[in-house]
């Protein structure tokens, strides 16, 4: 997926091959060198409740000189007493020797490394880092491979001075976003205005006839909620309020392009990472990266929608921990459904992925006689190749979002992992399921919800 992307009027461009590559409208590009430089350990005590535990664990990195950077303890979910997390710095002490030593007085434990594949110190099966609360994000957030003021040679807003300001503004302002506060509100200029102006006429127009039921259904509240309409940009907070009402998604504003790891991440605590700007005012049907009406009218309405929503956040999940190869099949995934998915409805064909429905030339395309048209099944959808100089000559299909979802948590379950996932909604936080106790408890719950639904079915 070494791909540069021109996603209006459906033209592809490659781009100079030691360059980042962008990704049409996910935000998201190939992974590259990681920068991160720590190692993060959990384990849990062999003996639970010991006294002085913490303090005898703090002793074996200080006695190897292994520096560290973050200590958590908490309630162990897979045995009784409680369990440690914490951050080794690498380039401190020998870490080779106190993983050893740790080794020999725990009765769990877990590495979590993102430069996993060359840590040569890993002396367990370990799995890349990833967030496991919703706080987690701003981690990377700022881990961006490309800031959002960098523009190519080639782009419309190159020589325009002006314009390069206003895209550094943009970027900042989502540089310096955090977790729990108010999005960036924008007062946007009149030229920019103007420019959404002419991508909101041409797309409304086709909309009734080649968008989706879903699309279809979401846009007219949109317009009535959010203040979609051809004289007005609407706010970033505005949408995501509106979806957190409906599904739980809410929309995060992104400085730059963010790994596939990272990207991913984000959807499975239904977060998606938006920009803000929008394209140069010179060409309004053209723009050689995702802005602000790829994600407003492309992405926003179909995140608004629960099945939808649910099958995104099932890539999502089925990201986190896994080896790259398999972050490359799912990221295509979403490159074939998100972006650029069809699907069946009353016989007819429909677009339901933001590639298309941002997109007013493919839009009509890809609902004509010319492309080919596969049945959306992941294991053969991830490895699909695909054009990046014309329209997709490959389009899957989708019988409905529901079944796009069954089988895409059926190919997560070969992801190579020991463990599985499980979003809490209360704590916005992952569980990770890994021990024959937390899957007793998860049934113990499964099982008082049916006895609830069963005598409320004898009510009725």
């Amino acid at each position: 997926m070494d791909i540069h992307i021109q996603p209006a009027e459906g033209q592809l461009s490659s781009s100079p091959p030691d360059k980042p590559k962008l990704m049409q409208g996910g935000n998201y590009i190939r992974e590259g060198h990681d920068s991160t430089k720590s190692t993060w350990l959990l384990f849990t005590p062999e003996t639970p409740d010991s006294a002085g535990d913490l303090a005898r664990f703090l002793n074996i990195f200080s006695s190897h000189g292994v520096n560290l950077s973050h200590i958590e303890s908490r309630s162990s979910a897979r045995r009784p007493g409680y369990e440690f997390m914490v951050e080794c710095l690498h380039g401190s002490g020998d870490f080779g020797a106190a993983l050893q030593d740790l080794k020999k007085n725990v009765g769990y434990l877990n590495i979590i490394s993102r430069n996993y594949k060359d840590n040569r110190y890993l002396l367990t099966a370990a799995v890349p880092w990833f967030p496991r609360r919703i706080r987690d994000l701003d981690r990377f957030a700022n881990q961006i491979l490309s800031y959002g003021a960098e523009l190519d040679s080639d782009h419309p807003g190159f020589t325009d001075p002006e314009y390069r300001a206003r895209r550094k503004y943009f970027a900042d302002i989502a540089y310096n976003y955090k977790h729990g506060q108010p999005l960036p509100h924008v007062d946007y200029t009149k030229e920019e205005v103007a420019t959404w102006g002419v991508v909101f006429r041409k797309l409304t127009e086709l909309y009734p006839t080649h968008a989706c039921k879903e699309h279809n259904h979401v846009f007219p509240l949109l317009i009535e909620n959010c203040g979609y309409r051809e004289d007005n940009i609407p706010q970033l907070e505005d949408v995501s309020n509106f979806l957190k009402d409906c599904t739980g998604f809410t929309l995060r504003p992104v400085a730059g392009l963010l790994s596939s790891r990272d990207f991913l991440a984000g959807l499975a605590f239904r977060v998606f990472h938006s920009t803000q700007y929008i394209r140069h005012h010179s060409r309004p049907l053209y723009t050689p990266e995702p802005d602000v009406c790829h994600e407003l009218l492309g992405h926003a309405p179909l995140f608004a929608d629960p099945a939808f929503a649910q099958f995104s956040q099932e890539i999502g999940l089925a990201s986190l921990g896994a080896p790259d190869d398999y972050i490359e099949k799912l990221a295509t995934c979403f490159w074939f459904t998100v972006e650029f998915g069809l699907c069946r409805q009353e016989g007819k064909l429909k677009a339901f992925g933001a590639g298309l429905l941002s997109s007013f030339g493919e839009l009509q395309y890809c609902l004509s006689d010319k492309p080919e048209l596969l049945e959306f099944l992941p294991e053969v959808t991830g490895v699909q190749k695909y054009p990046i100089t014309e329209y997709q000559p490959i389009y899957f299909v989708a019988n409905s979002f529901e079944d796009a979802k069954e089988k895409m948590i059926k190919f997560a379950q070969t992801i190579p992992r020991d463990f599985a996932v499980r979003y809490n909604p209360y704590t916005q936080s992952i569980d990770i399921l890994d021990s024959a106790k937390q899957m007793k408890d998860l049934l113990r719950d499964l099982h008082q919800e049916m006895e609830f639904l069963l005598n409320t079915m004898d009510k009725m």
